[in-house]
Formats: structure tokens, C-alpha cells, sequence
């Protein structure tokens, strides 16, 4: 038997509807906010990935997907949404539009490393993209977007982890420092550590495997090495934030594990379920270098991505949704062949007004009829025969209350948008 491969996972049952109904709170709080959905290929040039993510990061080093095509091409599955809506923004010169740009993206990424839950190794995650503005109030309006869908998903207790790096002369003045702090320890961390002190000392601070030690503890703070202009930026994001009272906390270990961050990263967890890293739901920051790296013009960009895998495994530890059933509103009952060439048209018109409809396809009766209607949980059945049908008529029922009435059948349609 054909299985699925290692690090991949079927959606289906109450599970593909949680899903569902997490995407369509993510479409209409977008549409809220006034963000145009994007759709980028799944897979790109691997020049991409490499330059935007960084050749130092994990994600390039050593959990892309890369392969050759047929054109003896370079190409990389998507591990992250920013590179390739920042591609797209380039390709078909969108800076050039008077507006900053606005995006989300919901699709799937691919990273090859160890599966565990909340971290597969194909996944999906949604997110946002602002670019061409540099306003702080970007900032807040994005941190604000992720934490309000988190919310009306009920999520309770979020909390915002947020930090700046500064610009490049802060973050340069803050590499010197770590640098110079790590040095006389790296022989207590790990090999990666060791490794990333040579190529990008300011991912040790995210490391997994030293994340509790002192050293790390200990570490300076890049917001004590901030110039004033990067200082006044930071303070006026936390005011925007304090305005639209957003729950938050001034993290400095937050530094986030993509080399383009530059200003405010963040993280948003739930403090109700905070006992491990997968309990951050999602994260994001500034990244005011990238366009001009992938050569673009000098433009600013800012977003975020939360991992719908994590966001479904907790979503599935609330009371709330441990019930979740996908509710049929109509059921449309027959037995004989006449029945069923009205049944066939009522269900057509009940579904093409948009009442959730559904009827028997495997010729059971009307007993197994009913105890299908009751699997499907339908509010009402629309029970057919042919004395009625004779004279115009067909049967309403309410599932719940037990209630009958005798309807015309060129008024059922209406009927039942009344009903519900």
C-alpha cells in the first residue's frame, strides 16, 4: 500500500472543517484590513530563497528542498511566503504604483527537518505583506492584524513578544557586542552555535538547543545598543500598540530566525499554552533591506506568518471546538424514481440559493434515509411522496422540534429561507 510521505499529513473529518472555518476567519478579517490575497508558485528559482533568506540561516543550510528540472534548472520549493511576494512586488513592477501594497498570502511551504507537532515538513501557513511604507503605524496595523485574527478565533491570554534590531548602524554596533561577550564561551555551545558565531553571530540568540543556558541569559541586549533615531521608532510602535491595546512585552531574545529582519521583530504566543517553542502561533518583522537586495529599488517592507498547523492543534484542545460538525441545513427525502426526479431539481434550487443541502445517492430507504439526515445533523427535511407531489406539495419537517407543514413546491425555496 501507497503511504503518504514522512512529515505530511491528511486534513479530513471535523478536522477539514476547523480548517475551513479557520480560513474563512482569516479571508474576511484580511478583507477587514483592506489586504489583497496573493498566490505565489510553490516552488521558485533557488537563487531566491538563498539570497533573501540568507545562505547562513537553517533554512537554506539545511531545510530546503532543492532539485534540478528537465532545463537543468535551480529551483527550491517554498519554505517561507515573504521572497516570493517580494519577487512578484519586483517582476511586475507594482513599487511603481503610487500606494504602499498590501498582501496575504494562505498556502503550503516545505522544509525538510525532523516532524513533531506543530512542525511538519510540509505545512501551511497564512500571512501579510506591506511594502513601499516605513511608517510605525504599519507596524502596529500589522501586529494588530495577526493578534485580532488569533483573537476571533478565541484564542484567549495573547501576548505579543516584541523587539527591535535598529537599523543597520545599531545592529551593526550590537554584532560587535555579542561578538565579543560570546567569544570566551563558545566552547559550552552547541555545534551550530559555534558555527553561526563565524557566519551570523545574532542567530545564536535563537537557538533551540541553547536557549536556556546562561550564556544566553546573560547575553546583551540589543535594545541598549539602539541609535536614537532607532530608539524613537521602536518607542513610537509601542505607543501605536498601547493605542489599539495590544497586549505586549518588550522581549529582547526575540531576534527571529530569518537573516532580512532589520526594526521591530516580533512573536505572538498564547499564554495559556506557553510551556515549549511551539507554542509561538506566529511572528514577523521589519525588513527594510531586502527589496533593494533582491535588486529592487530602496523600498521598506514589514509582515508577518502564523503556522495554521499549530493554530489547529490548539484550536482542537478548546471546548469550543471539540464538537465542531459540519451542519447540514436541508435533507430531501424520496424512495420511488418519480420522487427522485423532483427531489433532484428542489436540491439543485435549495443549494443554488445557498441553503446547504444534501440527499440519499446509494438507494437506501426512507429508514436509512433518516438516520443519514441525523449523521449530517440536518435542521430540516423536505420529505417527498407522491400523493403530495400530486397536488403541488411537498413535506417540511423541523429535525429538532418535529414539526410538519405542507408547503407548495414552487414556494419550498422561500420556505425554508424563512425557516433559517
Amino acid at each position: 500500500m501507497i503511504t503518504k510521505p514522512k512529515g505530511t499529513t491528511d486534513i479530513t473529518g471535523n478536522e477539514s472543517i476547523l480548517w475551513e472555518y479557520v480560513n474563512s476567519v482569516v479571508a474576511t478579517m484580511m478583507n477587514n484590513y483592506n489586504y489583497e490575497f496573493i498566490r505565489t508558485p510553490i516552488f521558485e528559482a533557488s537563487e531566491l530563497y538563498h539570497r533573501s533568506v540568507g545562505e547562513t540561516s537553517d533554512i537554506v543550510q539545511k531545510e530546503t528542498y532543492d532539485f534540478k528540472d528537465k532545463g537543468e534548472r535551480n529551483l527550491t520549493l517554498r519554505p517561507e511566503g515573504t521572497a516570493g511576494v517580494v519577487r512578484s512586488y519586483l517582476e511586475n513592477k507594482l513599487y511603481a504604483e503610487p500606494d504602499a501594497k498590501k498582501y496575504y498570502y494562505n498556502g503550503t511551504m516545505y522544509r525538510y527537518e525532523r516532524p513533531q507537532t506543530g512542525r511538519m515538513r510540509e505545512f501551511t501557513q497564512f500571512g501579510v505583506e506591506v511594502l513601499g511604507s516605513n511608517d510605525p503605524i504599519v507596524d502596529a496595523e500589522v501586529i494588530s492584524l495577526q493578534y485580532k485574527i488569533l483573537e476571533a478565533l478565541h484564542i484567549s491570554n495573547l501576548q505579543v513578544n516584541i523587539n527591535t534590531l535598529g537599523d543597520q548602524e545599531s545592529r551593526n554596533n550590537y554584532r560587535d557586542a555579542l561578538v565579543k561577550y560570546l567569544e570566551p564561551h563558545l566552547d559550552c555551545l552547541c555545534e551550530d552555535c559555534r558555527e553561526r558565531f563565524k557566519t551570523n553571530p545574532l542567530r545564536i540568540l535563537d537557538c533551540k538547543v541553547d536557549a536556556d543556558s546562561e550564556i544566553l541569559k546573560n547575553a546583551p541586549k540589543t535594545i541598549d545598543y539602539l541609535n536614537e533615531e532607532s530608539k524613537k521608532r521602536f518607542e513610537t510602535v509601542l505607543k501605536y500598540l498601547d493605542l489599539l491595546e495590544i497586549d505586549y512585552e518588550v522581549n529582547p531574545k526575540i531576534v527571529r530566525g530569518l537573516d532580512y529582519y532589520d526594526h521591530t521583530v516580533f512573536e505572538i504566543v498564547s499564554l495559556d499554552n506557553c510551556e515549549t517553542k511551539a507554542s509561538v502561533l506566529g511572528g514577523g518583522g521589519r525588513y527594510n533591506k531586502l527589496i533593494k537586495e533582491l535588486d529592487g529599488p530602496d523600498s521598506y517592507g514589514i509582515g508577518w506568518a502564523c503556522g495554521m498547523d499549530r493554530i489547529i492543534n490548539l484550536l482542537k484542545e478548546i471546548d469550543l471546538y471539540k464538537d465542531v460538525k459540519k451542519q447540514v441545513e436541508c435533507y430531501v427525502m424520496y424512495v420511488s424514481e418519480e420522487e427522485k426526479l423532483h427531489a433532484l431539481e428542489i436540491v439543485q434550487d435549495l443549494r443554488l440559493n445557498g441553503i446547504v443541502t444534501e440527499c440519499d445517492n446509494l438507494g437506501k430507504g426512507l429508514k436509512g434515509q433518516f438516520k443519514q439526515a441525523d449523521r449530517l445533523n440536518a435542521k430540516l427535511l423536505i420529505i417527498l411522496n407522491s400523493e403530495d407531489l400530486s397536488m403541488g406539495l411537498v413535506n417540511v419537517k423541523d429535525n429538532a422540534t418535529k414539526e410538519e407543514e405542507k408547503v407548495d413546491i414552487s414556494e419550498v425555496v422561500d420556505y425554508v429561507l424563512g425557516l433559517l
